[in-house]
């Protein structure tokens, strides 16, 4: 093993373990927003594997697409969802993690499968070089244009989806109290009544008395 061999090891090794701690962060944290920017180290680790295997039209577009697209979009998305309080827990949650970890290990024993299956034989190829685009291109759309179509429907979902939170009409947690009924009025001061017949036999009082006291 050369100089450029173990280089190229102790790097693979540090990305695949970035990678997969990141990807766990991903998953197990609470804070949706953590797990959002790991998402972004996630990508990052995956343009670096791209980068040691000569790929390097394929590690900038991991960059440019999923980094400065998608997880900017996800962390948009996040944004407007403006969460207040946290989740009530949900009834019989337990079925769905159980669904969840069953689909895992599906996945993970399909892709396991596929590993071995598949063989690693070193190839003495010549490298596309410049001509990389030109090969994609002509893959795309032929030998993989379903994929190619399903990932833009994917796409074109979840820009609708943040579209449709952006445009969201802000509901509040607590309906607004309701205005009383009662009618509140202003203390009134009390009248002295004076009787007619004790007007003109009370000595000192006249009509401007009387009429002020009656307001």
């Amino acid at each position: 093993m050369n100089l450029a061999e173990g280089v190229q090891l102790v790097s693979l090794l540090l990305l695949s373990v970035m990678m997969l701690g990141a990807a766990l962060g991903v998953v197990l944290l609470s804070n949706i927003v953590y797990s959002a920017f790991l998402l972004g180290m996630v990508f990052v680790s995956i343009s670096g594997l791209y980068i040691l295997l000569n790929a390097g039209f394929v590690a900038a577009a991991q960059i440019l697409i999923y980094v400065g697209a998608v997880n900017v979009l996800i962390l948009f998305g996040i944004m407007l969802v403006n969460k207040q309080r946290d989740f009530t827990p949900i009834p019989n949650a337990w079925i769905g993690k159980l669904a969840t970890g069953v689909v895992c290990l599906g996945l993970f024993a399909l892709l396991g499968a596929m590993v071995l299956a598949t063989p690693w034989s070193f190839s003495t190829a010549i490298a596309a070089g410049d001509n990389a685009i030109i090969l994609i291109g002509e893959h795309f759309f032929s030998d993989f244009l379903l994929p190619f179509e399903l990932a833009s429907i994917l796409l074109l979902m979840a820009l609708v989806g943040a579209i449709i939170l952006a445009r969201r009409e802000y509901l509040p947690d607590e309906e607004p109290a309701q205005p009383s009924s009662r009618v509140l009025t202003l203390p009134e001061r009390p009248r002295e009544l004076v009787s007619a017949g004790s007007t003109g036999s009370t000595p000192g009082i006249t009509a401007a008395d009387d009429s002020r006291d009656l307001e």
